[in-house]
């Protein structure tokens, strides 16, 4: 893992901040775009990306993206903070998820292979299991759980149905596609 504070040479025009002496860990590996913010203790693992104008700000929890996951354009992960009746929550991405453009993440958790669509929001102690997806523009309330392999849609989300092989096919290939592409962006921006 890397440790930044402010700039970081690795990643020319995105914000990587310290916050009250948490340090963002960005694994050496990972892709962090132009106009990102990564404040606080947040953590990127391998092989992951984030994306243009994205913000990743634990100030008051922690966030932690899996290895090869991806949050793309525009998202924003925030985090609940401890409060007398709780802990709080802190924001969680498994392994190999994809979080689509302009996605809000808010205290939750997903397992390995969550798949979040465009304009999606997944709210404080929710959780989405392994292979889960919550549609573009859905609302995910607060508290709720996706089931394994699950597709739920609307505002607020309802179960819709199960995944069949041939879309868990494109989550993997789309997680695969956005692993090269970050290092096709990573080689033009540092030329």
């Amino acid at each position: 893992m890397i440790e930044a504070i402010g700039r970081d040479e690795r990643f020319p025009g995105a914000t990587i901040m310290e916050f009250e002496g948490k340090v963002p860990q960005i694994h050496e590996s990972a892709f962090v775009a132009p106009g990102a913010r990564i404040i606080g203790d947040v953590t990127i693992g391998p092989e992951a990306s984030v994306w243009y104008n994205c913000v990743l700000r634990g100030d008051i929890h922690k966030i932690v993206v899996g290895a090869r996951s991806n949050v793309q354009d525009g998202s924003v992960f925030h985090v609940e903070g401890p409060r007398p009746d709780t802990d709080g929550q802190p924001t969680i991405v498994g392994e190999d998820c994809v979080i689509g453009h302009m996605a809000v993440v808010h205290g939750c958790q997903l397992a390995d292979r969550a798949f979040i669509g465009m304009g999606a929001v997944a709210m404080d102690g929710s959780r989405i299991a392994e292979g889960g997806m919550l549609g573009a523009g859905a609302l995910l309330s607060p508290g709720k759980k996706i089931g394994e392999g699950e597709i739920w849609i609307g505002r607020p989300a309802k179960y819709y149905r199960t995944q069949d092989e041939a879309q868990i096919a494109k989550i993997k290939f789309q997680t695969r596609r956005y692993c090269d592409l970050a290092q096709k962006h990573l080689a033009q921006i540092t030329g």
